[in-house]
């Protein structure tokens, strides 16, 4: 499934559980763990002088030595290699460049669920490595209960997979698909006919027919690719407003996972992603994994 799986981390408080989603894919993949730490010194490094400047520096690489060994030490009960990296620069640059170096496939992080106005800090990072990158990404919001994930056993049973047919959905689902597969969870696929692009109470019942056919089309052939597996799944049609629904489905199954493309996106101003999945991201109380 995965070879080899990226933690970055900042040493922030509230990101055990992506630690421990990370290292239990590592374990069931036999995959190599990356963990990476990026001292960014900021701008307001350059009004110091040259030694401050390197104290400061001394003192960000000592705290992500750290925060790595701290992963390090939480992966000793899984049978993985560990390899750990200190960088200095602009941490979504270098995430994704380590992920070049190193042929990562698959991203795991923490990040903030925020909405409005608090949502820069998730374009800063997140939303820049999950748009720019061409890894897959598991976020995962920070502060969750990390102990109910570590054995393993149960972290994935139900899987939410959201479509809009798009080529983006298609190669996210292959990934949900291959995790349901290896911990033996439901598969749930949902299409969403979107209200707030279409005015649906005005429009002939043959164009909300065609939408409709579309949507079950895309939505059956990820549950066929499912059910080809011997994994229980079932597709369903919605109408509303994409992340509102899928939100609600998620939580209406009890969702462990929910699996989105990048499609859609927008790369003016601060908004790098289609704003259903950025939304998704921001609102998901479950990890959203997107390709």
């Amino acid at each position: 499934m995965y070879q080899d799986i990226l933690i970055p981390t900042d040493g922030s408080a509230g990101a055990e559980e992506a630690v421990a989603r990370a290292l239990d894919l590592a374990r069931v993949s036999g995959a190599t763990v990356h963990t990476l730490y990026v001292v960014e010194m900021g701008e307001e490094s350059a009004e110091l002088d040259a030694e401050q400047q390197d104290e400061l520096r001394e003192a960000a690489t000592n705290r992500g030595e750290s925060a790595l060994e701290e992963i390090a030490e939480a992966a000793t009960d899984i049978d993985s290699e560990i390899r750990t990296e200190v960088r200095e620069g602009t941490p979504n640059e270098e995430i994704r460049a380590y992920a070049a170096d190193h042929g990562i496939d698959l991203i795991v992080m923490g990040t903030h669920g925020r909405t409005g106005a608090e949502r820069a800090s998730l374009g800063s990072t997140t939303e820049r490595v999950v748009t720019l990158g061409d890894v897959p990404v598991m976020s995962v919001r920070r502060n969750g209960d990390a102990e109910a994930f570590r054995s393993g056993y149960g972290m994935y049973d139900h899987i939410v997979i959201a479509t809009d047919g798009s080529d983006d959905a298609e190669r996210a689902a292959t990934h949900g698909i291959e995790i349901a597969e290896r911990y033996g969870a439901d598969v749930h696929v949902v299409y969403v006919v979107d209200t707030a692009t279409f005015d649906l109470q005005d429009a002939p019942r043959s164009i909300v027919g065609l939408l409709k056919e579309g949507g079950r089309s895309a939505a059956e052939a990820i549950m066929t690719e499912a059910r080809d597996l011997n994994l229980p799944a079932e597709a369903d049609v919605l109408r509303g407003i994409p992340e509102e629904e899928i939100l609600d489905f998620a939580d209406g199954v009890d969702a462990d996972l929910l699996v989105v493309g990048t499609r859609g996106r927008a790369t003016t101003g601060d908004r790098l992603l289609g704003s259903t999945t950025a939304r998704l991201i921001e609102r998901a109380e479950m990890p959203v994994l997107t390709r």
